[in-house]
């Protein structure tokens, strides 16, 4: 019998052990960062030799040159080409949607004169060059590849460079053809913290990019924190999670299958429904003893739901919002009558899923919006991936002699209460004496 931890926000010690069920150690491990340290430092002075040592020992890949790990374009459209029609149609169709909403989020460039002539505004640029990483392996994601690869080009990103691992030279043919749809520009079967390495630090087969999106394992994410700064990066995403906050009228398979979802990820992911219906959470408790037996991955969603998961009974719906809100979750489903009004009440969310028909899984695969969200309680200050990451600001300024005059002194000013002679003469050259 699967023991999932049950929680009343009435119970004195209710928010103790809620900040020990949110608590996850997100620090890496030492051994992998020391790993990938010197993964990082060998690829930084050696280039492709690394990568292909590395490529040989992880992968069992052994090629002569980097340039034999990249795939061809006509091999990505022959994957698309040659898909089952009900695959293919859902992929041009996911593809569709996604593109569909990023488009919505383009920002444009704007500037304002002001009466004395002084142009001020910003400038809207994409990056240039941008690396996506691709799980491969055990995990093939083309719904990744979906997610990441199509706000960069609605973006205007010029360049998109793919890099998948591909162990003993099995490729994911979902995985190419998703990024024929997405018009990634190369792709190289390379992975690990040594793709990592050659996308930030560029070699001579490998481009040096602006910055690096998409998942991986733990090395790939200890990688990612390490050339922050040489490159940019979207983000170093924890476990997946799902809250459901439901008024104990959704149909409880619904949600125990929700819970599924996410728990189905890894060990580490983390379901948790708030109800004010006690005898409900019992109902959700049944269907989660029933359903699990029908699980190809009840073994992690066992471990998942035992270690991490919760069914927390609360006074009522606006209690679970102050909790949820508390929790910052990736996911938040509202499977509740009004789901609108009470959206309205959510500061802090990844994803908000609204109404008894609209599961989480919809989101992850070709609802629209990104499936790239902020996790560990991150969505306090961060927010979903999208076609903002991959463009840049800079702000534009051009001052009239009208203006140069009026904002010299103000400046000058200022500059000489900091101490900073250069700046204030810099400034008082651009007035006008009369």
């Amino acid at each position: 019998m699967l023991k999932i931890r049950r929680l009343s926000t009435q119970d004195a010690d209710f928010q103790a052990a809620l900040r020990e069920l949110l608590a996850f150690e997100s620090a890496q491990d030492a051994t992998i960062d020391a790993t990938v340290a010197d993964i990082l430092d060998n690829v930084k002075r050696r280039g492709d030799a690394a990568v292909l040592d590395y490529t040989r020992q992880f992968d069992r890949l052994d090629a002569k040159s980097l340039a034999d790990l990249e795939i061809p374009q006509a091999k990505l459209e022959a994957a698309f080409v040659n898909l089952a029609p009900d695959a293919k149609a859902a992929l041009q169709a996911a593809a569709e949607r996604v593109r569909i909403y990023h488009e919505r989020q383009v920002q444009q460039s704007w500037s304002y004169t002001e009466a004395d002539g002084t142009l001020l505004g910003q400038q809207i640029t994409a990056l240039d060059r941008v690396g996506l990483y691709v799980p491969g392996g055990k995990a093939a994601y083309p719904s990744s590849v979906l997610m990441n690869a199509i706000p960069a080009k609605v973006a205007g990103v010029q360049e998109l460079i793919m890099v998948v691992p591909t162990p003993g030279g099995v490729t994911n043919e979902l995985v190419l053809a998703a990024a024929h749809v997405c018009g990634v520009d190369r792709v190289f079967t390379i992975g690990g913290a040594q793709a990592v390495g050659a996308l930030a630090y560029g070699t001579e087969t490998v481009p040096q990019v602006d910055k690096i999106v998409g998942p991986g394992n733990a090395y790939v994410a200890a990688a990612k924190r390490r050339v922050f700064g040489v490159v940019g990066i979207d983000m170093v995403a924890g476990p997946s999670e799902i809250l459901i906050i439901c008024d104990g009228k959704t149909d409880p398979d619904w949600i125990a299958m929700d819970l599924f979802s996410q728990a189905e990820h890894d060990e580490l992911a983390q379901s948790i429904l708030l109800c004010p219906d006690q005898g409900y959470i019992d109902q959700v408790a049944a269907s989660i003893e029933k359903l699990l037996l029908t699980m190809p991955r009840k073994e992690v969603i066992t471990t998942s739901l035992t270690n991490r998961g919760a069914l927390i009974h609360v006074r009522d719906l606006d209690e679970a919002i102050a909790i949820a809100n508390q929790i910052a979750p990736e996911h938040l489903e509202l499977s509740v009558e009004q789901p609108q009004q009470w959206a309205k009440q959510i500061k802090h969310a990844g994803a908000i899923f609204m109404g008894r028909m609209t599961c989480e899984a919809l989101g992850d695969y070709c609802a629209g919006p990104n499936h790239v969200l902020p996790t560990s309680r991150t969505a306090r200050f961060s927010s979903p991936l999208g076609v903002y990451d991959f463009q840049k600001r800079s702000s534009l300024i051009q001052v009239s002699a009208e203006g140069a005059n009026t904002l010299g002194k103000i400046a000058a000013t200022l500059a000489y209460g900091e101490g900073l002679q250069a700046h204030a003469k810099s400034a008082e050259y651009r007035i006008t004496h009369r």
